[in-house]
């Protein structure tokens, strides 16, 4: 999974497959809470190291992400 795809949307979705709140999947990531809220309402995005990490959690977990398709 290509890091640049961590929306909001799909962080939030991630961690519901993984059944996380968002203290533990910052826990895994080692990063605070309020970082991971701040990438589910769009403040800001992973980068560096949190992409990758999200990345490899994603695939162990075998995460299939479906956007939905923007209504016209």
């Amino acid at each position: 999974m290509d890091r640049q795809q961590w929306d909001s949307h799909r962080i939030q979705s991630l961690r519901r497959h993984l059944g996380l709140t968002q203290r533990e999947l910052a826990d895994k990531l080692g990063t605070r809470q309020q970082t991971i809220s701040e990438w589910e309402t769009g403040m800001y995005r992973p980068r560096g190291t949190s992409a990758t990490l999200l990345s490899i959690i994603a695939e162990r977990a075998q995460f299939e992400y479906e956007a939905k398709p923007k209504q016209p």
